[in-house]
């Protein structure tokens, strides 16, 4: 059974022990939930059945600091082809071909370990 499973699992449990207990307020404290929380998945559920109860990422991706697609495919390919060059220096050689990123950005385009 996934993690994701597991945690559908436990909210479904909470809705169906609020039903058989009839009141919330005991359900929430076996379970270990707030109200806030039971009445929320209750909405979800309605809503959505089974699927609204799955775990929504609030994390907004961080765009703005990403480099265009032809310089990140261009480090990589450069760090295949020179696996020995430090970030500095593979920061260097790419500039010197038009691609320009930071030391720290060679790293983090290429995988490398940080050390």
């Amino acid at each position: 059974m996934k993690a994701e499973e597991k945690i559908i699992k436990n909210k479904l449990g909470l809705l169906n022990l609020a039903r058989e207990l009839g009141n919330v307020s005991q359900a929430c404290r076996v379970m270990g939930y707030s109200r806030d929380s039971f009445y929320r998945f209750k909405e979800l559920y309605d809503e959505h059945g089974e699927e609204g109860l799955r775990e929504i990422s609030r994390r907004q991706p961080n765009v703005k600091n990403r480099v265009a697609p032809a310089v990140e495919a261009a480090v990589i390919e450069f760090a295949f082809e020179n696996p020995a060059y430090g970030q500095l220096r593979a920061s260097n050689e790419l500039q010197k071909k038009g691609a320009f990123v930071s030391a720290s950005g060679v790293c983090a385009r290429s995988g490398c370990a940080m050390t």
